[in-house]
């Protein structure tokens, strides 16, 4: 096992260090054991309460989580990279983490902050124009990447537990290191865990999102449900020249799928998308294919517009199915839902972020016109009497969110810490 490196992890070292290495070791949903790990150790050193692994989440309730041999290779790697071993025994196969800590006499409220942890599966750039190549911090793994600013959320958690240290806050802070943002699989089991239902604030964050940087928004509101399905088609191989009338064609189900799947009549009533990102069929080009793989999202601007995708969808999978004499199997990957954001604590957020000198510019309310996870945990402390809201950080980059050339202006790093130091102590 490599020696943990404790000049990047050591307690000291700047929030953009923390970033760098959390960059060229991303680690894809319900993978991230190395940063689940380092980051515990940090927080421990600062005095938290630990909740690991099936501490943090509910374990059932997890979505699209890979396959087994996928977990124990991360496990591996995260091993063989500095991760500490008695922590990622204490998760076992599952990764994420709550850390809790009273300050004062902890008569105050109780904050939560949740912050994502994942990155992406895909190829980062290697050209010298991206700035992680020029400077050395690219990605170490073949096809993941943080490509949507995880790894600075992740810096933004770890610098407000050493910031609040050393103010005069007196309560309870919950930082929340939510696995599996992308594809919208970790806030479901970790909403589930008990441990938002006493939260008496709570803010979740994103860096970017197209604002330059000094811009902050206060409260985000009202992102698309959103539903995400993996459909697998079963049919029988044939030889395509001698036989082709033995075989069912699963690739035709899928195509037939596609073509209607773009088909479904938009809603009145909102938004409404619908999106095939993935199709497989691993079968020469002389057989008939028995098998394909496809994944389709659906988005919805309510949750009865997004029902109203998934069902159609669904509809259609079921009837190509029929149609090409093959059998289907459809497993919900990953969802989101909608919320809006707490008048109260966008008023605090807009009121503490007039106060930081290196924002620039204050919106109070935008639409959100993404999807995020993040929405189960913001609706779990509203209905248990919490107020929540969704802040936006600007952070200029140079292309646009999940490609292979994204980054991040890392002074936006400090800017979110401060305005959330100033929002929290003045709760």
């Amino acid at each position: 096992m490599v020696e943990h490196d404790d000049s990047v992890w050591n307690g000291t070292a700047s929030l953009i260090e923390i970033r760098r290495d959390l960059h060229a070791h991303p680690e894809a949903g319900w993978k991230e054991f190395r940063t689940t790990a380092l980051v515990a150790t940090e927080l421990g050193r600062l005095g938290f309460t630990l909740h690991l692994g099936d501490e943090a989440v509910a374990v059932d309730e997890r979505l699209g989580v890979p396959d087994e041999h996928e977990i124990v290779a991360a496990r591996d790697r995260a091993c063989d990279e500095g991760a500490p071993e008695e922590l990622l025994e204490r998760m076992g196969d599952v990764t994420g983490l709550v850390a809790e800590r009273v300050y004062g006499d902890g008569t105050g409220p109780v904050v939560g902050v949740r912050v994502d942890m994942d990155a992406l599966e895909r190829v980062e750039a290697r050209d010298e124009s991206h700035a992680p190549m020029r400077d050395g911090y690219v990605s170490s793994h073949p096809e993941e990447m943080h490509a949507c600013g995880h790894d600075g959320h992740t810096a933004i958690g770890i610098g407000l537990a050493r910031e609040l240290d050393e103010s005069d806050f007196n309560g309870t802070l919950k930082l929340f290191f939510q696995p599996a943002e992308e594809g919208g699989r970790g806030a479901i089991p970790m909403s589930k865990s008990g441990h938002v239902d006493d939260i008496d604030y709570f803010a979740a964050l994103h860096l970017g999102l197209g604002n330059e940087t000094g811009k902050l928004i206060a409260g985000y509101d009202r992102p698309l449900c959103n539903c995400k399905f993996l459909v697998q088609f079963t049919g029988q191989s044939a030889h395509a020249g001698n036989a082709p009338q033995a075989g069912a064609n699963a690739l035709q189900a899928a195509t037939t799928a596609i073509q209607n799947l773009y088909a479904i009549p938009r809603h009145s009533d909102g938004a409404s998308r619908v999106n095939v990102g993935r199709v497989s069929s691993p079968n020469g080009q002389n057989v008939i294919s028995d098998h394909a793989e496809m994944m389709i999202e659906v988005r919805g601007e309510t949750a009865a517009i997004n029902e109203y995708m998934m069902q159609k969808s669904k509809r259609i999978v079921t009837h190509s199915a029929e149609m090409h004499e093959v059998s289907f199997d459809i497993e919900t990957y990953g969802k989101t839902t909608t919320f809006e954001s707490d008048e109260e604590m966008m008023t605090a957020v807009f009121d503490s972020a007039g106060t930081v000198d290196t924002v620039t510019n204050v919106s109070k309310r935008e639409r959100f016109g993404a999807s995020e996870d993040a929405s189960y945990l913001i609706q779990r402390v509203q209905k248990q009497g919490g107020k929540a809201t969704y802040i936006g950080i600007g952070s200029d980059h140079p292309d646009g969110h999940h490609t292979p050339h994204f980054d991040i202006d890392e002074t936006s790093i400090r800017i979110a810490v401060d305005v959330l130091l100033e929002t929290i102590t003045a709760l």
